[in-house]
């Protein structure tokens, strides 16, 4: 789930690129891991800033145009350019890993209940 210019415009500047993890929700849905790259993929040679959200979770249709709430709540690493499509998905697979293994921590595992994901008047998702 690719983040609009806007939103990613609106992310604090000083922010460092690089792969995150936290919780995502789409709509009222459930509240699911995820993996956040804020940066400029340079494997693929972006000429603009991205925010890209990897939600941990298989939905059973698209969500285009729900809204999505994220909470980043840690840092995994730097961004980083790869010699092939291989590395590059490999160090995604390793990414998830280590964002599922930080938000089983018990202090990462509260903020999923957090109230920031009830939307007051959101559209359900069949998730």
């Amino acid at each position: 789930a690719n983040f609009s210019e806007q939103v990613v415009e609106s992310f604090p500047s000083d922010i460092s690129t690089g792969i995150y993890y936290g919780w995502a929700c789409v709509g009222n849905g459930d509240v699911h891991k995820m993996v956040l790259s804020i940066g400029w993929n340079p494997f693929y040679k972006n000429i603009k800033k991205s925010v890209e959200t990897h939600i941990i979770h298989t939905f059973k249709e698209d969500f285009y145009g729900e809204i999505l709430s994220i909470v980043i709540i840690g840092y995994i690493r730097p961004e980083k350019n790869f010699d092939s499509l291989e590395a590059l998905i490999s160090a995604i697979q390793e990414d998830i890993k280590e964002a599922e293994r930080q938000l089983d921590l018990p202090e990462h595992l509260k903020l999923k209940e957090d109230n920031f994901f009830h939307l007051p008047e959101g559209k359900i998702v069949n998730n």
